[in-house]
């Protein structure tokens, strides 16, 4: 069965966009069919993926407004491995146009992706760092949520209003969404706070929290500048390394 998966964290550079696409690459080069999402007007994502947003001549933006099929716009990035439902700029004009539908504006996500989901072993939706209408779309169209965390302080008080707002979606408009798991990006076990942080995430998450951790890692940093996951860019460094611990992690977790 087919895992839709929202990658989200109000709270921006924590790694979230990173994740998305390593994740995506690993799963593939674990024999997983993987689309991304990008549903962040930054496109990062969908630039990350060898794609260049300024060129784009149908978006995730088109499928939202019901301006073009969604199968007519999921474009394969062969060298990642995975398939893109891309996204640009033009993105940021979904929010205005969807306050003026009354009815299922949060759904459009939903409903697009029925007519492929079941084409894919996983999907990935990388959420905005904020919380718009773009991302209760994401929330709302995914079975689960992974949230991708630094061990800091202000990342603990932006987890807790998250949770909330997951809350609020499960109470009203999706019901059976649940977290997945919380993982621990730019992590380095040599600090003292990140040792802190990690005990206390432990402490009242328990399982939830991930084993898996993404280190700080240049090669990381690299990729998205060559248009490549780092797991194609470099596949031997510790940050390529870390995002394949991750994706056997969930496959064992969500029998992916």
């Amino acid at each position: 069965m087919t895992k839709i998966i929202a990658l989200t964290n109000q709270k921006g550079g924590v790694g979230k966009t990173t994740t998305t696409v390593n994740l995506a690459a690993s799963l593939a080069a674990l024999d997983r069919k993987v689309l991304i999402v990008d549903l962040d007007p930054q496109g990062h994502a969908t630039m990350g993926s060898g794609v260049d947003k300024h060129e784009l001549e149908a978006s995730v933006l088109d499928v939202i407004l019901g301006q073009c099929q969604i199968k007519d716009v999921i474009m394969d990035c062969p060298r990642a491995g995975y398939k893109l439902l891309p996204s640009n700029g033009d993105l940021t004009a979904a929010e205005v146009e969807l306050l003026d539908i009354e009815q299922g504006r949060e759904r459009r996500l939903f409903n697009a992706l029925e007519d492929v989901s079941s084409d894919y072993d996983v999907v990935l939706i990388d959420c905005p760092p904020s919380l718009s209408l773009l991302t209760v779309n994401g929330l709302t169209a995914a079975h689960g949520v992974l949230i991708p965390l630094q061990c800091e302080f202000y990342a603990m008080e932006g987890l807790s209003a998250l949770l909330d707002t997951i809350e609020q979606i499960k109470a009203s408009v999706n019901p059976d969404i649940e977290i997945f798991g919380i993982l621990r990006t730019m992590y380095d076990g040599r600090n003292s706070l990140t040792r802190d942080v990690s005990k206390q995430l432990r402490d009242y998450f328990g399982e939830t929290l991930l084993k898996a951790t993404i280190p700080r890692n240049v090669r990381v940093a690299e990729a998205p500048s060559h248009g490549l996951p780092v797991t194609k860019y470099a596949r031997l460094s510790r940050g390529s390394q870390a995002h394949r611990v991750l994706a056997k992690e969930l496959i064992r977790r969500l029998s992916l």
